[in-house]
């Protein structure tokens, strides 16, 4: 148990002078050589104003021509060149400082020696800032005692900067204002907050709460950072007797990480009506607050008053600016936020990586992603962990792992590949591009391995139908200590979900049932015990609903946003009600929910409606969904065709002809569908009724038989697929010229039976060409991979892991 014993005077005290001055510590004079000089006045005046404008190479030379002149520098020109190479955060010079005042052979100070602490304190360099300490005995004084309480703590030592306290007391110091922020840094974690209240109250008694502004900062934040109580933040926050810009913007900024975005705004707007006016930092994290609740209305406004005051150039603003348009969007699109970016005159890794993220989080925009993390590349700018974390989530989107492999190398080459994010990143490429054995190469490589790690690992499992491996790493999770929490339970669930639709066995399904019923469970649990959700927990919980089918807990959880947890639904949020209710054939009730939206729904929502159409076979209400998303999307030619065939699909031919004859007039031009394999690191490409391969005739020939094979064990072709005014017979024949087909006929004919048939394309899979597949997977006993625009589809043994649900 650690005693702190601490004075408590009602004023602030000031060490004795018995432990500040000592004659042996006193500034050196120059010798009266020196002195006599001619020349050492005005070189060591050129040698202020060199440093006053910041030409610290001047002042340099300056130093070595009062030398060579035989008017050698005093210890108080060195603390003076010294403190500058600090204030101008230039420590290679300040060590090159260090080395002459050692070749000088002056004897050195208290007051240099301390100067030299802070400079290796600020490099980072803790051993030769420790070594200067404890070399300097009897000389330490308060100043010194700080400085190193100082250095420990802003180099994450923090137990070391408390055991240095303890030690100052001991010798019977007395802390000092600069003294106490230090302590309280280092205090600012939840395995040392104890000890930080102790000296809150230590502050309060002996007076520096009320004298320093600093002190009242770093409490704020310690009761931030340590604990995330906002509540005993703001409370010191209204204790201070005096507050700046400073204070209002730090507690301002932590309202919004800590998820109380709404009132960080209120704070913002009393911070103005108190007289202060907002600076970059105070803009930034106001903006964030706005992203954080989708007021983009309000975003819009600070937009126009940071470009009144200056600071849209700004790349704190600018890319606060950056992130607020592009997750604010209505239409999801981030032209905004390229002009935001484009804007700003000058960009560094933050404003880069802040454009990527927002490219790959907007969803088919990866390739654009990709694109700019060259260009950043390009222009000498050092990417780091987010940016290499973001643009593999890119390269993963593509199921394009070559480029992400190519990444992945250049972060082994800055050595941030060990990093957890990007990491994690890598694990997810392989697992959407189906590679498993990759994915779990890279997990096992991490050094450190975090919920988000395993998340990644065990959802490429379940997805790619890895039971076994699944459950496996699931317990291993609890079996390491992290602790499984809802929010793990929630990113499995959606793929847990695909494992149960796999049939491998009831027990497998009821462990499943056992596992989501539990992580519903502890979701409750975790709102119960005051941890507050986000937006992304709600995503990953509706969806979790959505898969099992449990209406009521998803209404519950969803209404719960706003009236209990003052979160605002996103679209994002609005369509995984439409597909809980959707998946369970609820389409009225589906149609009634998107009816009571507060705001006009997207294409997202209306494709998510227009699923659950196909799915359940109402044609008229797909029909409005298509046409809703045609209405706002009417440049999209996919729109056009998803509306064509549903009018193909009722046998409205006519329907059909205008609405083909819309699209010839608007000169929109339909992607033509088509599907690859790859075969001994060659691509083969094909589209409908494809002959142009050398091998088509044995290729063709394969179908034929499989045609046969799955129709004696109960495949009958769905000709609704055939969008055509063809006769019944023609139709089927139609159905085998579809390119997935062709392709997996390739694959049977060129790939060893012992690997799986992995095929892609464009466009979503077909309805009975999924169909036919599983058939196939199970007449030839092979596991068959098909990645199209929407999911990948593993099946094997006749079942698919996307529930026949895509």
């Amino acid at each position: 148990m650690i005693t702190l014993s601490l004075p408590s005077p009602a004023q602030p005290l000031l060490p004795p002078s018995s432990k500040t001055l000592n004659p042996s510590c006193q500034n050196i004079i120059p010798s009266s050589d020196s002195r006599k000089n001619p020349n050492f006045a005005p070189l060591k005046n050129r040698l202020i104003r060199q440093l006053d404008v910041g030409h610290l190479r001047h002042a340099i030379s300056t130093l070595d021509l009062m030398t060579q002149q035989k008017a050698p520098p005093d210890l108080t020109t060195y603390s003076i060149l010294l403190k500058s190479c600090i204030r101008f955060r230039n420590f290679q010079l300040g060590k090159l400082v260090h080395r002459k005042l050692i070749q000088s052979g002056l004897e050195l100070d208290s007051v240099v020696l301390n100067t030299l602490i802070s400079l290796y304190s600020k490099c980072g360099d803790t051993e030769t800032a420790r070594s200067i300490f404890e070399g300097m005995g009897s000389r330490r004084d308060l100043v010194s005692w700080s400085a190193m309480v100082s250095c420990y703590a802003n180099n994450n030592m923090e137990w070391q900067a408390i055991c240095a306290f303890l030690d100052m007391l001991e010798l019977g110091f007395y802390p000092n204002e600069y003294c106490f922020t230090a302590m309280i840094r280092a205090c600012s974690n939840a395995k040392y907050s104890w000890i930080g209240e102790i000296i809150y109250g230590s502050v309060l008694k002996t007076g520096f709460f009320e004298a320093d502004i600093c002190v009242g900062c770093e409490l704020i934040d310690m009761f931030a950072k340590s604990s995330g109580d906002l509540g005993s933040a703001y409370k010191v926050f209204e204790k201070m007797p005096e507050r700046n810009l400073v204070t209002w913007t730090l507690m301002i900024t932590r309202f919004a990480q800590l998820g109380c975005a709404r009132d960080a705004i209120d704070m913002f707007l009393d911070m103005e009506l108190s007289g202060y006016a907002p600076d970059r930092f105070t803009y930034s994290s106001v903006l964030s607050a706005c992203t954080e609740l989708g007021l983009l209305a309000l975003g819009k406004q600070l937009h126009s008053r940071v470009i009144c005051f200056g600071l849209a150039l700004d790349v704190c603003v600018g890319c606060s600016l950056v992130n607020m348009y592009a997750k604010c969007a209505a239409d999801g699109l981030v032209d905004d936020s390229r002009k935001a970016f484009d804007r700003m005159p000058a960009h560094n890794v933050m404003s880069w990586t802040t454009i990527i993220t927002a490219y790959v989080q907007r969803g088919e925009c990866d390739k654009e992603a990709i694109e700019l993390f060259c260009r950043m590349i390009s222009g000498q700018i050092q990417p780091n962990q987010f940016s290499f974390s973001s643009v593999l989530k890119a390269c993963g989107n593509l199921t394009d792992p070559c480029i992400g492999e190519q990444v992945y190398a250049y972060a082994v080459k800055l050595g941030l590949a060990s990093v957890n994010c990007v990491g994690n990143s890598l694990i997810s490429m392989y697992a959407k591009s189906g590679r498993m054995e990759d994915a779990r190469k890279a997990f096992d490589i991490l050094f450190e391995k975090n919920l988000v790690s395993y998340n990644a690992i065990v959802d490429g499992y379940a997805k790619n139908m890895k039971s076994e491996e699944t459950f496996l790493l699931f317990n291993e999770i609890a079996d390491t200590g992290i602790g499984i929490n809802a929010f793990t339970f929630a990113s499995l669930l959606s793929g847990a979900a695909s494992i149960g639709a796999m049939g491998k066995g009831e027990q497998i399904h009821g462990r499943l049932l056992k596992d989501k019923a539990r992580a519903l469970e502890m979701f409750r649990k975790m709102l119960e015990t005051g941890t507050k959700p986000n937006e992304i927990t709600f995503v990953a919980v509706l969806s979790a609903c959505s898969h099992v089918g449990m209406i009521s807990e998803g209404r519950k959880h969803f209404n719960s946003m706003y009236e209990v947890h003052g979160i605002v639904p996103r679209m994002a949020h609005y369509a995984c009600m439409v597909d809980l209710l959707g998946r369970s054939g609820l389409l009225v009730e589906s149609m009634e929910f998107i009816n009571s939206m507060p705001v006009m729904a997207d294409a997202l929502v209306w494709r998510t409606l227009l699923g659950a159409c196909r799915v359940h076979g109402n044609t008229e209400l797909g029909k409005h969904a298509a046409e809703m998303i045609l209405e706002q999307e009417p440049d999209d030619p996919a729109s056009y065709i998803l509306l064509s065939n549903l009018h193909a699909s009722a046998g409205q031919w006519r329907d059909v002809a205008k609405i083909r004859k819309s699209m010839k007039e608007q000169n929109l031009i339909k992607e033509a569908g088509y599907s690859w394999i790859e075969v001994e690191n060659t691509v083969h490409r094909f589209h409908v009724g494809d002959t142009s391969h050398p091998q088509a005739w044995e290729i063709y020939r394969e179908p034929d038989q499989l045609a046969a094979k799955i129709k004696e064990i109960g495949y009958i072709p769905d000709t609704d697929f055939v969008l055509h005014d063809v006769e019944e017979e023609q139709k089927e024949q139609f159905l085998f010229q579809h390119s997935e087909k062709i392709a997996v006929a390739y694959g049977i004919i060129s790939i060893t039976p012992l690997k799986p048939i992995r095929i892609f394309k464009n466009l979503r899979v077909c309805g009975d060409c999924h169909t036919a597949l599983k058939y196939i997977s199970m007449a030839i006993e092979r596991e068959i991979v098909v990645r199209d625009s929407n999911r990948f589809h593993h099946m094997k043994n006749g079942v698919c892991s996307c529930n026949d649900y895509w």
